[in-house]
């Protein structure tokens, strides 16, 4: 079972996700939060899989809440159109993906699996912005921040997966690329992250995308 934690301001919008990630059978709403600081510390203590958070909310934002939560719980941030200057913040503070508001209940749900399993994930309206963004190459936008020591301690295995996470390549599309079990990419995966100082998978695609430029 997917373990959820919702963090949203609006009372009503959290229970509208509630009711739609109910309709799947492998997730359940371990509990609410109204702000980041209350989500930080309901991670803490309920330890979900996924926290689904918005970015906009009192006392502590989406952005810096994803950034305390790092190796407590993965989050999937929603994000709304001409937000791009968010999903780089978000990025940044190790969030692992971005889904607009107005997904559908499948969408989301699928969000929710994906992001469990320890795929990233954008929605493609977001990728628009993401790429068009990096093209720009603001500088405002400094290069992901690595281990470089922990660059050179990678084993063969785990480059050619880094290599495949840059190419956009799922686990399971990494384990039948590389011939073995879809749990041992996930433990190759959380051991480049680990090697690398890298909070996030997004973060390790993006690393491996400047590397092979």
């Amino acid at each position: 079972m997917i373990k959820v934690l919702l963090a949203d301001d609006h009372a009503a919008v959290r229970a509208g996700l509630r009711m739609l990630l109910d309709s799947a059978d492998d997730i359940e709403v371990v509990g609410e939060a109204a702000d980041g600081v209350e989500a930080v510390a309901l991670a803490r203590g309920l330890r979900p899989d996924v926290v689904v958070m918005d970015v906009r909310m009192p006392r502590k934002d989406g952005i810096a809440a994803a950034a305390e939560l790092r190796g407590v719980a993965d989050v999937l941030v929603l994000t709304s159109y001409g937000e791009d200057e968010n999903v780089f913040d978000a990025l940044r503070a190790g969030a692992s993906g971005f889904l607009l508001k107005d997904a559908d209940a499948e969408t989301l749900v699928e969000a929710v699996r994906t992001i469990a399993r320890g795929d990233g994930l954008i929605s493609p309206a977001v990728t628009r912005g993401l790429i068009a963004e990096f093209a720009r190459s603001r500088p405002a936008y400094a290069p992901i921040a690595v281990d470089h020591a922990g660059l050179a301690n990678l084993t063969p295995r785990e480059t050619e997966v880094l290599a495949l996470i840059g190419e956009g390549m799922s686990n399971a599309e990494i384990a039948g690329e590389l011939g073995m079990a879809e749990a041992t990419v996930k433990s190759h995966v959380t051991r480049v992250l680990a090697k690398l100082g890298l909070a996030s998978r997004v973060q390790a695609a993006i690393f491996a995308r400047e590397q092979a430029r």
